[in-house]
């Protein structure tokens, strides 16, 4: 699928390709082009478009590079907090003032861009304008995902110290925990990513003064952000270790309820054992009360030392 915009009045209005020759593109999106897509970027705009998936395992450093006046830039975009893949990569290429972005599915956050440009004429003057803004919703998005994951972790905090939890309620719990991290750790790595590629931007001396100051704000709003995820961190880990702490608490409870039962039982099974030995001449025989005399004494040693646990605490 290929979405082509161009500027009118200051905002990005949609066109077709057969447009292209009245209509100067601004910014052309590629949302998993087929091979006579590609053809056509080619053959009309006399480039050749990266595979995103190719770019999956390249170094950092080879991310963002400048080739015969054309600007290349690799970034991780995030998809939403509800979605499985957190982050899908977009390929950007700047080449005669045409920003050209190129992945593989569609994403919320550029569709929020373009309608947010909609009401906010004037904004976008050029390719890099683009490129600048849609970085700075990546940085936007990701704080709207942060206080979603703050959320989801007040309400596991409350559950957490509030109640007493089960086997059951426990797992659930270390799961949304679990989940928030791996939220919290993806966005960071995402901030991490769109900090380097601004910070290129802004060394390549590519931008305009106003540009500048704009690419300079993202910066700040991530070194901001940076500080929440830290926080964050630290908030899943003292609930993840109170978590386990209950757990063993209430292990240890069952495992005490164990060991009161053995001790307990420990001085009938003695009287039992005494009494159940082969002698040659039983005296229980000579002795009409000598077996109710033994059934009770067991009886006695079970209830003398469940009474002493009793009185400190220790069946509670």
């Amino acid at each position: 699928m290929i979405k082509i915009f161009t500027l009118k009045n200051g905002r990005l209005v949609g066109i077709e390709p057969n447009e292209i020759a009245t209509h100067i593109p601004i910014w052309i999106d590629i949302i998993a082009p087929s091979e006579e897509e590609r053809d056509w970027i080619n053959t009309t705009f006399s480039i050749t478009l990266p595979y995103p998936e190719h770019l999956r395992d390249i170094e950092a450093s080879a991310r963002f590079y400048e080739e015969d006046t054309v600007l290349h830039v690799r970034s991780d975009f995030l998809r939403g907090k509800e979605l499985g893949t957190l982050s899908v990569i977009v390929a950007f290429v700047i080449a005669r003032n045409v920003l050209f972005s190129v992945h593989d599915e569609d994403l919320p956050l550029f569709q929020m861009f373009r309608q947010r440009t909609l009401g906010h004429p004037e904004v976008i003057g050029d390719s890099l304008d683009v490129l600048i803004d849609l970085y700075g919703s990546d940085v936007e998005f990701s704080a709207d995902t942060l206080e979603a994951v703050y959320v989801d972790l007040g309400v596991v905090g409350s559950r957490v110290l509030k109640n007493s939890l089960g086997d059951s309620e426990a797992g659930e719990v270390l799961a949304k925990i679990a989940h928030s991290e791996y939220l919290n750790g993806r966005i960071r790595r995402n901030l991490m990513d769109t900090r380097r590629a601004v910070s290129f931007l802004m060394r390549g001396s590519l931008l305009k003064p106003n540009q500048l100051n704009e690419a300079r704000q993202i910066v700040r709003d991530i070194d901001s952000l940076d500080g929440h995820t830290a926080f964050l961190f630290d908030k899943i880990n003292f609930l993840m270790n109170t978590t386990v702490g209950f757990i063993n608490v209430t292990q240890n409870k069952v495992v005490r309820m164990f060991s009161v039962a053995s001790v307990a039982l420990l001085p009938p099974t003695l009287i039992a054992s005494i009494y159940g030995m082969n002698f040659q001449f039983m005296p229980e025989l000579a002795w009409t009360g000598g077996y109710p005399f033994s059934v009770g004494l067991m009886a006695l040693s079970i209830v003398v030392p469940f009474w002493i646990f009793h009185r400190k605490g220790w069946l509670k």
